[in-house]
């Protein structure tokens, strides 16, 4: 049994659904990457695994971590468990941080609640725990408030207290959207390290495919609040089966300096994400795809094939034969 395990997870709002039938797992030590563009459900799931969805949202299925659902738990348990053995890093620092507090106080809290450090422990960890996240003055980046650090410190700062307990299941959200490539490495690099020296799960949130290629073990690409293909990174990036993740590949790796500094057109997937509750009947990526076929009002199966999940009703590559099979 994998330690986290998400199963027909749904997100909704009112009769408005968001998410839908949602399934994947992380194993103790692995690093899954779940893919997408803007506004096809992953930070909701993230936030509905954490049991922070905001006010008028609702979560159903089930979201087991170490047997455990945490769906059906109550909201006490959830808050015992959240920070303690399951972290969440946020896409911005900025608003996530109290900006009247600081970061040392921040950074220390975490065990305060969860472990009943004294102030004064908890100041001593927090310093210790910056140093870990590569802090070089320690001290006196706790003294500060967040902001006078600067983004990518901020972020640091952020990992810091998600590790303080030494959590079982990181989730990460775009942990380096708006840095700068060389303060994304570092912070990557720091985030790979950490998870290897804590030996636990992390399902990396990510629209840069060649951040997952790197840090991932297995990939899980999500489209219109829907899983539409999942596998290991070898399988996903070296030969995606769903035209959405294959499309988003193309764009991906169109984006190298190498390739655009050539002049040449960059491709792109036609059309824009739809609003949530506008997406089409059926396959949720039909009207954007060019191999949408009649059957594709319908919503596909999801067939698995080894280590693969597929659902699409006219899939690129050799599964065309395991798709015909399937209606």
């Amino acid at each position: 049994m994998s330690l986290l395990e998400v199963r027909n997870l749904n997100v909704s709002s009112g009769a408005l659904s968001l998410v839908g039938d949602v399934n994947f797992e992380v194993d103790a030590g692995e690093r899954v990457g779940l893919i997408g563009e803007s506004g096809s459900g992953k930070s909701l799931t993230a936030l509905a695994i954490m049991g922070l969805l905001g006010e008028g949202l609702s979560a159903s299925g089930e979201v087991r971590f170490d047997n455990e659902d945490l769906l059906a738990a109550s909201e006490r348990r959830r808050c015992e468990l959240r920070g303690s053995r399951i972290a969440m890093i946020f896409q911005e620092p900025m608003s996530a941080l109290n900006p009247t507090r600081r970061i040392g106080d921040q950074v220390g809290e975490t065990l305060r609640i969860h472990q009943n450090f004294s102030r004064r422990a908890s100041e001593k960890a927090a310093i210790e725990l910056l140093a870990r996240v590569e802090f070089a003055e320690p001290e006196r980046y706790a003294r500060m408030y967040p902001h006078e650090l600067s983004g990518g410190q901020r972020q640091r700062a952020m990992i810091a207290s998600a590790i303080s307990c030494d959590p079982e299941v990181i989730l990460a959200d775009e942990p380096t959207t708006a840095l700068d490539v060389t303060v994304q490495r570092r912070v990557l690099d720091l985030l790979d390290r950490l998870v290897d020296e804590e030996g636990c799960a992390l399902l990396l949130i990510a629209h840069d495919l060649a951040v997952v290629s790197e840090v991932c073990d297995r990939v899980v690409t999500m489209y219109g609040g829907h899983v539409v293909e999942s596998g290991s990174v070898a399988q996903i990036i070296d030969e995606p089966h769903h035209p959405y993740t294959k499309a988003l590949l193309a764009t991906s790796r169109a984006l190298s300096v190498t390739e655009s500094a050539s002049g040449a057109d960059l491709p792109s997937i036609p059309g824009t994400v739809p609003s949530a509750g506008q997406f089409p009947r059926g396959c949720p990526f039909r009207d954007r795809c060019d191999r949408s076929v009649e059957a594709c009002v319908e919503m596909p199966p999801t067939l698995t094939e080894d280590t693969r999940t597929l659902a699409c009703w006219n899939p690129v590559e050799r599964v065309e034969r395991v798709s015909d099979g399937a209606r």
